[in-house]
């Protein structure tokens, strides 16, 4: 009986682990992140996952005309650059960080509403070691007030 209850609380340990590394990950976009996006105005949406070198990830989102727009990617400091791509639904590529020695955002004004792909990928690290590195990501949106 005493077998099974370790095996259980084992199990529950390893079944919150991932969760408590999500939320790890949107406190530090929440604290971090956040900032980076001034003067414009954060969406309210934390987009935030633990991601790992050579790793990709894709978000799709709406942005409507005549808003100027940042996009802002946040990375843990221990993970190499992280390339990232803004793409429209026919996956013709508008902006590509590594033509602008891997920046990490990127401001800009739409003429008509569409929706676009953010394209991550985490780049290898040039260090050869047997462990992967893994950090947080975020993906964050500004919105500029163009009453000031």
């Amino acid at each position: 009986m005493k077998r099974i209850y370790q095996t259980l609380i084992i199990l529950t340990i390893l079944a919150l682990v991932p969760f408590y590394g999500n939320a790890q990950c949107k406190s530090f976009a929440k604290k971090v992140c956040k900032l980076e996006l001034t003067p414009y105005i954060h969406d309210g949406n934390f987009n935030a996952a633990v991601l790992t070198e050579g790793e990709d990830a894709e978000l799709y989102k709406t942005f409507y005309a005549g808003q100027n727009y940042r996009i802002y990617i946040c990375g843990s400091d221990a993970l190499p650059d992280i390339e990232f791509q803004v793409l429209d639904v026919n996956r013709n590529v508008l902006y590509d960080n590594r033509k602008n020695d891997y920046s990490r955002l990127w401001d800009f004004k739409l003429q008509s509403s569409q929706q676009l792909i953010i394209s991550l990928r985490v780049k290898n690290s040039e260090e050869e070691t047997d462990e992967l590195i893994s950090g947080c990501v975020a993906i964050m949106f500004g919105i500029k007030d163009e009453t000031d």
